[in-house]
């Protein structure tokens, strides 16, 4: 069982509370989080760029971890 941890470019980090059967399964949802991440800022800029700039250093990454049984 696997779940994901998300990594802010502001150093915080999010526990996702979807559990995975497969570490591959889980890398996958990592990278749709990821895109869906990057697509929402690109929304709020677009809905009100002087309230939402842009921002190239705004990151998100992810990690699979292995959850106990």
């Amino acid at each position: 069982m696997f779940k994901i941890v998300m990594s802010y470019s502001d150093g915080t980090t999010e526990d996702q509370e979807e559990i995975f059967e497969t570490e591959s399964e889980a890398h996958d949802y990592g990278l749709h989080l990821c895109s869906s991440y990057k697509a929402g800022g690109e929304v709020l800029h677009l809905s009100n760029p002087g309230d939402y700039p842009l921002d190239d250093d705004d990151e998100v990454d992810f990690e699979v971890v292995e959850v106990p049984t």
